[in-house]
């Protein structure tokens, strides 16, 4: 869809932003700023199961100017002026100030009794100049990513301060035209929202399929007709009669990787380190030299995400927080068995504490179904080409969600900065 532009634009005065229409004037955020705080150290002590609604940067986006609630906390606000300044009211624009910079919410008038962190910035506006939509609406375009691109400071962790936050550049439209512009990107983005929506149910429903067509072929064979037997395994259930359920240290050892010095691991593979190094959580980095040299599975020993199951070819290094599967040759289709593993879903196994464990004993424990080796390459050619057509359709799902998402942003931008005129639209859609 095309949009009109206004009748006559002016130069801005900021050499990135170009030219202005006419009648917008230029100002930073503090020509019209109440008060601006962020949050203070040392809340964590005071969180609690019920309380007041704790706004933590991870509530902020750069999807939109709407608070994300999904993920929560709550506090016991402490006794002291503290708790009255981080304070939240409805109209409060809030900034992300030590991570994800740019990620911006503007606070509902019906928003409970919240608080902010220490990383997020809290703006409470006059509204002579600017409205809360129209600043969240900004920061959000090209004008808040340029700026906040340049203001960032600070070591491994950019951070903003304050006075970043309120020298950042603000497109000054009439407040009239500022809200009618603010509820058309409203509209606007969420149409697009709900189609981004779309496209995010559509990758969870192939993710879905695409386990459950593993996990069938691997536990039930690709013969439909073939007669079934009880496996006697709760999460294996019946398997083809035909087939063997065994225990895997009949025919795999599993022990632990090597520890190695971070000095001697480089985030990119060069001339000399071509050896990848593999964590619990697949490639960490590359080193000078293997210590396995022949295909292997490797599974996530350690942390939340223990269980993980990666099928290595090629000559690499193993950490100690892997587990190395060396599987005797002749038995499994390497493949088969990663794929197995995967539905088995070792996580469970893992011990239950801060730290989250599983021991070579434990996975050669495991009792699982070993098919004959011709029908294991045969479930692997299968499964190749059904995973394959489910992860185009994947593909395509994640670019489309990735154009929508462009095209939001250039709205955003283009009605923010007057290269589009959105007014008669405005009215178009109110009558």
């Amino acid at each position: 869809m095309s949009f009109p532009q206004y009748a006559d634009y002016k130069d801005s005065g900021v050499e990135w932003l170009g030219e202005v229409p006419g009648h917008w004037d230029v100002f930073p955020l503090k020509r019209d700023l109440a008060f601006l705080t962020s949050g203070s150290r040392g809340w964590a002590e005071h969180y609690s199961d019920d309380g007041a609604l704790f706004i933590r940067i991870g509530n902020l986006t750069r999807d939109g100017i709407h608070l994300d609630l999904s993920d929560i906390q709550r506090v016991e606000v402490p006794d002291g002026a503290e708790g009255e300044r981080t304070r939240v009211v409805g109209g409060d624009v809030l900034f992300s100030i030590t991570a994800y910079l740019g990620s911006v919410a503007v606070a509902p008038e019906e928003l409970e009794v919240a608080y902010v962190s220490q990383h997020v910035a809290l703006a409470r506006l006059h509204q002579r100049r600017f409205i809360p939509a129209w600043v969240g609406y900004v920061t959000l375009s090209n004008i808040g990513e340029t700026y906040l691109g340049t203001q960032g400071y600070g070591g491994t962790k950019v951070q903003l301060s304050l006075d970043d936050v309120a020298n950042l550049i603000m497109t000054a439209p009439p407040l009239p035209e500022q809200s009618a512009i603010a509820a058309f990107l409203d509209r606007q983005t969420g149409k697009i929202d709900a189609l981004v929506a779309e496209q995010e149910r559509l990758l969870t429903l192939l993710a879905e399929k695409r386990q459950a067509v593993i996990s069938h072929a691997v536990t039930k064979g690709l013969n439909p007709a073939a007669p079934m037997k009880d496996s006697g395994i709760e999460w294996l259930g019946e398997v083809p009669e035909h087939w063997k359920v065994i225990p895997l240290r009949w025919f795999c050892t599993c022990k632990s990787g090597d520890s190695i010095s971070a000095d001697g691991v480089e985030a990119e593979c060069d001339e000399d380190r071509t050896a990848p190094v593999i964590g619990g959580n697949g490639v960490m980095g590359y080193t000078y030299a293997p210590n396995i040299t022949h295909p292997v599975l490797v599974i996530g020993r350690v942390g939340a995400l223990c269980g993980n199951v990666h099928s290595i070819k090629l000559p690499a290094w193993v950490t100690d927080n892997a587990l190395i599967l060396d599987i005797a040759e002749g038995v499994f289709n390497q493949e088969y068995l990663s794929h197995l593993l995967r539905s088995r879903n070792l996580n469970e196994i893992a011990s239950k504490t801060a730290q989250p464990l599983i021991t070579g004993s434990q996975v050669r424990d495991q009792r699982i179904p070993l098919a004959p080796m011709d029908e294991q390459s045969a479930i692997v050619e299968f499964l190749n080409e059904q995973t394959a057509k489910i992860d185009t359709l994947t593909a395509e799902a994640l670019r489309a969600i990735a154009l929508l998402k462009e095209h939001r942003s250039a709205l955003i931008s283009a009605a923010v900065t007057g290269k589009i005129d959105v007014r008669g639209l405005v009215e178009a859609e109110a009558a």
